[in-house]
């Protein structure tokens, strides 16, 4: 019998798309920026980068 994924596992498939992040050396914490106007979304509150969000160099 077949049977689905588990939910709420935490794994994500493949990357996030028109996103990337930087690290802001203000404070050492990554953001997260929108690809397409450029704009700032979130900042993480601990200093581990963000999950399957591409760097920007």
């Amino acid at each position: 019998m077949a049977t689905n994924k588990p939910t709420g596992d935490n794994a994500r498939v493949g990357a996030v798309r028109k996103r990337s992040q930087t690290l802001n050396p203000t404070n050492d914490r990554w953001t997260k920026r929108d690809a397409e106007s450029g704009k700032f979304m979130d900042q993480k509150a601990d200093a581990k980068p963000f999950k399957g969000v591409r760097k920007e160099s």
